[in-house]
């Protein structure tokens, strides 16, 4: 099974397909700024959990976002997962500089 990621800036998400099919078997939505990327929300169809294509979906962004020179903010509960079970991508995590405090 072959998994293919784009991203869809106008649409604010990386979409996944498999097979060469036109029909989207998940996707990753984003915020992005000029310094940083918050992954929100990643779904994958039923039909294809469990097939890497979550997995193909993070790693793709992941990338982008060190290519693109992107501090990462993972609120979505499956890429902050990933990320923890790949140390090789923790250095992209966002890290407050605030000094303020309550």
């Amino acid at each position: 099974m072959a998994v293919e990621v784009s991203n869809r800036p106008e649409a604010k998400r990386y979409e996944a397909r498999v097979d060469g099919k036109l029909e989207v078997a998940g996707v990753a939505e984003y915020i992005r700024t000029a310094e940083l990327i918050a992954f929100v929300h990643t779904e994958v169809e039923p039909e294809y959990e469990g097939k890497g294509v979550g997995s193909a979906l993070v790693r793709t962004a992941l990338d982008e976002a060190r290519a693109s020179g992107l501090r990462v903010l993972a609120t979505c509960p499956f890429f902050a997962g990933w990320i923890a079970r790949h140390p090789e991508y923790q250095d992209l995590l966002y890290q407050s500089r605030s000094k303020v405090s309550d």
